[in-house]
């Protein structure tokens, strides 16, 4: 996440980075976001922000935030169609294939 510039934690004289508590709770909200399958270069503009939840209370970013999370859920429902579509293929595949199995039986059983 450093390499993308979603968190910049400060260095020792060593060179070994120093986490902070904001920086840690940064990368939750990142983790969050890349579980609800933004790409960092969408996360970005809203970290660079400064504006990870409304409870931060920087409202600037409320328009790209608010476009953001709409582009994505509406990514989010074409995804869930699209796994509803593949769920009911499925069911009927498997329902075919019982029939056929079932056939089988009885004309093995004859």
């Amino acid at each position: 996440m450093s390499k993308k510039k979603l968190i910049q934690p400060s260095r020792e004289e060593n060179g070994y980075r120093v986490y902070e508590e904001q920086d840690i709770e940064r990368v939750k909200a990142i983790q969050l976001f890349l579980d609800i399958g933004l790409k960092t270069d969408e996360i970005r503009p809203v970290i660079a922000c400064g504006s990870i939840e409304p409870m931060d209370g920087n409202w600037d970013c409320a328009d790209s935030a608010i476009t953001l999370y709409e582009e994505q859920l509406l990514k989010t429902r074409q995804q869930i169609e699209q796994l509803e579509n593949s769920k009911r293929h499925l069911q009927e595949l498997i329902e075919f294939w019982h029939t056929v199995k079932e056939r089988q039986n009885r004309i093995n059983e004859q």
